[in-house]
C-alpha cells in the first residue's frame, strides 16, 4: 500500500480534526507494557504475550485487565493500584510525545481548524497525559472511556462531530489502531491511518510532517480566511 495517497478533497471544507492519543499524540508502548507487566509481576503472572501488548494498546484500562488477569484475580487489583505501583512516579516519565505533534497542533490552530481528542483512556488518565507535556488547550471536547462508549463504537466521534455543529464529512479522524478505523468508517468519517499500513484509511501517513503536507491545502485555505 502506498504511503503516498493524498489526503481526501473536503468538498465543504474540513472543520476539525480528531486525535487518537496513544500511537498518535504520544507513544506510550513502552509505559503501557511496564505498567501491566507490573501488575502481572505482583500477582504472580507471566509478562504479557505480544498478543496482549498489542491489545492493551487499543483498549480501556478495565478492558486491558480483564484480558490479561484471571477473573478470580480482578479482585487484588485495586490493592496492587494503591501501594504497589504509582502510576506518576514509574509510568509517566516512560511517555514520549510523538516528534512533530505540537508543530502540527500549531499549525492547525494558526489555520483555524478544531481540534479534539477521542481516546480509550479514562478522562482522568488523559489529562495527566495533557498536563504531563503541557499540550496547548486546544482540544475540544476531549472524548474518553468515562464520557462516551469506548471505540470502536462512533458515539465519541459523533460526540466531537455534533460539539462542532458540523457534519462527521468535514472532520479527520487520524487513527493507528483498527478501532480506530472501525469508529471512523462507522460514521463515514475521513480516517488518516497513522504509521499503519495495515489499517483501511482515507490515507495514510508515516508520522506528523507528512500529516501535515497532506493536509496543507486545508491548512492554506483556513489562513486565506483570515481577516487582514
Amino acid at each position: 500500500m502506498s504511503w503516498a495517497k493524498p489526503a481526501p478533497v473536503f468538498l465543504q471544507g474540513l472543520a476539525g480534526v480528531i486525535f487518537d492519543c496513544d500511537g498518535v499524540m504520544i507513544d506510550s508502548r513502552a509505559a503501557n507494557n511496564y505498567f501491566y507487566n507490573r501488575v502481572l509481576e505482583c500477582l504472580d503472572l507471566p509478562p504479557m504475550t505480544q498478543a496482549q501488548e498489542a491489545y492493551v494498546c487499543m483498549a480501556t484500562v478495565e478492558q486491558s485487565l480483564r484480558h490479561i488477569v484471571p477473573e478470580q484475580r480482578l479482585n487484588e487489583v485495586d490493592d496492587i493500584f494503591r501501594h504497589k505501583v504509582s502510576y506518576e512516579r514509574e509510568i509517566m516519565p516512560l511517555l514520549r510525545l510523538m516528534p512533530g505533534f505540537t508543530a502540527l497542533v500549531e499549525d492547525l490552530h494558526a489555520s483555524g481548524l478544531r481540534m479534539a481528542v477521542a481516546t480509550n483512556r479514562s478522562s482522568e488518565g488523559m489529562q495527566r497525559v495533557l498536563d504531563f507535556f503541557a499540550l496547548p488547550p486546544y482540544f475540544n471536547p476531549v472524548i474518553t472511556a468515562s464520557n462516551a462508549a469506548p471505540k470502536p463504537s462512533p458515539e465519541g466521534a459523533l460526540q466531537i462531530c455534533t460539539a462542532w455543529g458540523v457534519p462527521p464529512t468535514q472532520a479527520l479522524f487520524v487513527g493507528d489502531s483498527l478501532s480506530d478505523a472501525q469508529s471512523a468508517l462507522a460514521t463515514d468519517m475521513p480516517f488518516a491511518a497513522f504509521d499503519n499500513e495495515a489499517l483501511q484509511g482515507s490515507f495514510h501517513v508515516r508520522d506528523h510532517a507528512a500529516l501535515r503536507h497532506a493536509l496543507a491545502p486545508c491548512l492554506r485555505a483556513g489562513k486565506s480566511l483570515e481577516k487582514p
